[in-house]
């Protein structure tokens, strides 16, 4: 389980264990637990999301890229996933980004796949690695770039720098307008420019709010996986 905490006037965080990070290591004996969770993604999304309600300053490597960093090794030819074998591989829990050769290479599940189906064993121990530029090519031959070509674009467009979140919410709902028009008149081709103009403008917001779309689709993907429920009225309705 994972606990993000609040320290009054001092900090949010996370933790697995509270009462030995707060009180042993920290040595705070008042704080308050904001949320727990099992989800790893989750957490983490929620201590950003506290950090900013209580204006602390940001975290530059959320929960869940600071455990994991630790948790890989990149070398000049070979990325190694730590502590991991044949049969825990299935299991492992991959960071949301990698650094590699100055760039930021984002995880999703399509990547977690091929590294799952692409991997070696080490010479040295039972510890599974993968070939480097194997990885970027696939990476950069593959469509999942998308959002970085997003984020690249609002760059120089001046979206981050002049734009804030509520604009961008302003625009969400414009865009949210055109589909909902574009349904009614069956017109597929503005159906589908309005999704991609609701996929940009969420990205773009995101990023304003100091979170990747990646990873807020990924803690979304966590919780409703394995969401129980059933059809009504063309509406998925989950069980309470």
């Amino acid at each position: 389980m994972y606990y993000v905490y609040h320290i009054e006037g001092k900090k949010v965080g996370c933790t697995i264990n509270p009462r030995e990070r707060i009180e042993n290591q920290q040595g705070y004996k008042t704080y308050t637990i904001l949320a727990k969770t099992s989800c790893l993604n989750t957490a983490s999304f929620l201590e950003i999301y506290y950090q900013k309600k209580y204006k602390y300053k940001i975290d530059k490597l959320n929960y869940k890229q600071l455990i994991l960093k630790k948790m890989i090794h990149i070398t000049r030819d070979t990325i190694t996933l730590k502590k991991t074998n044949e049969k825990t591989l299935s299991g492992f829990e991959f960071p949301s980004f990698l650094e590699i050769d100055s760039d930021t290479i984002n995880i999703d599940n399509t990547l977690i796949d091929w590294i799952k189906e692409n991997n070696f064993k080490s010479q040295y121990n039972e510890e599974r690695y993968v070939y480097k530029q194997s990885l970027l090519n696939f990476y950069n031959s593959s469509d999942k770039v998308i959002f970085d070509k997003i984020r690249d674009w609002a760059k120089n467009k001046g979206i981050f720098d002049k734009g804030d979140s509520k604009t961008q919410y302003i625009k969400l709902q414009e865009e949210a307008g055109e589909l909902a028009k574009a349904l009614l008149n069956k017109d597929r081709e503005e159906i589908i420019d309005a999704i991609g103009d609701i996929v940009v403008v969420l990205t773009n917001l995101a990023h304003l709010e100091n979170l990747k779309i990646e990873d807020c689709i990924d803690s979304a993907y966590n919780v409703i996986k394995d969401r129980q429920g059933k059809m009504h009225n063309g509406t998925f309705i989950k069980n309470k």
